[in-house]
């Protein structure tokens, strides 16, 4: 899933941004292939076949000029489950190592595992480099090919702690305490507004919205979902801010965005469910870091705990006193 756990089908399967300035009066073939990775002649295959949409408007001539400000939408093709590879190029910060498993600090703008528009480069890449064993746990039908070993995930733009198994007995003992929401997960959030209470708790179902097939909703035929918060401060400037931190009781796609936004406080500089972008941050980075990651050993049953700071750019958009 993205900023939590399971895995979700339309997760790198479907382009759908808002085109920046950056790419104005650019043909929209050169911009697929610009924002996937694809190449050019499979950047035209993918406009002929009818799945690019700008403005809700099917796009198939790739002379086609996108505008700043338009909604595009495009239907990538799957990757191919054979092409993982490892690659020892990209970088693995490790903050806790176990013949198990091992606790990664996921980088922003860091992709976990492969996806259309996302075939190389990936945290599995380098975990594969770092630990060949993983590759085990797909051949035995434990996990997708494309994702071994990777218990939950992080969106490309939130960072922090997430959990990979290296081992068949470590990835099913995990993978059960995540199931059975014994696994403690902490987040910073910074959202726009003010929260009113110090604390509370959002208890709403998420599932598909009907708007968008990229997007998640709290849909009263949703799966179950709760999400804990405490303000941590309120800020003013350069706006109304508060920064929070979270509490995981469950794991759906989106759901700490999901949750927040349904509040009427998105997180910060977040381009699917909210609407402020912060110019201090990168387009593709909003306000969301996995800080603290707790579970039973799964030989031990030892209760473990790693936590890793707020990452430079997100702490610089905090003040400096009385917060951490």
């Amino acid at each position: 899933m993205s900023d939590d756990t399971t895995s979700d089908p339309f997760d790198g399967e479907v382009l759908d941004l808002v085109v920046p300035g950056s790419l104005d009066g650019m043909r929209i073939d050169r911009v697929l292939a610009m924002l996937t990775g694809l190449s050019r002649s499979e950047a035209t295959n993918i406009l002929r076949s009818g799945t690019v949409s700008l403005n809700d408007k099917v796009i198939t001539k790739s002379s086609t000029s996108v505008e700043e400000g338009q909604h595009l939408v495009a239907v990538l093709p799957a990757p191919d489950s054979t092409d993982v590879e490892a690659d020892a190029t990209v970088p693995v910060d490790v903050v806790l190592d176990d013949p198990d498993f091992a606790v990664i600090n996921k980088a922003p703008g860091q992709v976990v595992h492969p996806g259309a528009g996302h075939r190389y480069g990936t945290l599995v890449a380098g975990l594969l480099a770092l630990y060949p064993q993983i590759a085990q746990l797909s051949s035995e039908g434990l996990c997708d090919p494309l994702r071994p070993g990777i218990v939950h995930r992080l969106d490309k733009g939130t960072s922090g702690v997430l959990v990979v198994a290296k081992t068949p007995e470590g990835f099913a003992n995990l993978s059960t305490q995540l199931a059975e929401r014994l696994m403690e997960r902490t987040y910073y959030g910074m959202v726009e507004g003010h929260v009113l209470e110090e604390r509370g708790v959002v208890d709403a179902p998420i599932g598909r919205s009907t708007r968008s097939p990229t997007l998640m909703a709290v849909r009263g035929d949703g799966r179950p979902a709760r999400t804990g918060y405490e303000v941590l401060a309120r800020i003013d400037k350069p706006h109304a801010m508060t920064l929070l931190r979270l509490q995981l009781d469950t794991g759906r796609t989106h759901q700490i965005r999901v949750h927040l936004a349904t509040i009427g406080h998105p997180v910060v500089n977040d381009p699917r469910y909210g609407h402020r972008r912060d110019k201090r941050l990168p387009e593709d980075r909003f306000f969301l870091h996995s800080t603290t990651l707790a579970f039973a050993h799964p030989r031990t049953d030892e209760w473990l705990t790693t936590s890793v700071p707020l990452p430079d750019d997100l702490r610089a958009l905090v003040p400096t006193s009385g917060v951490f």
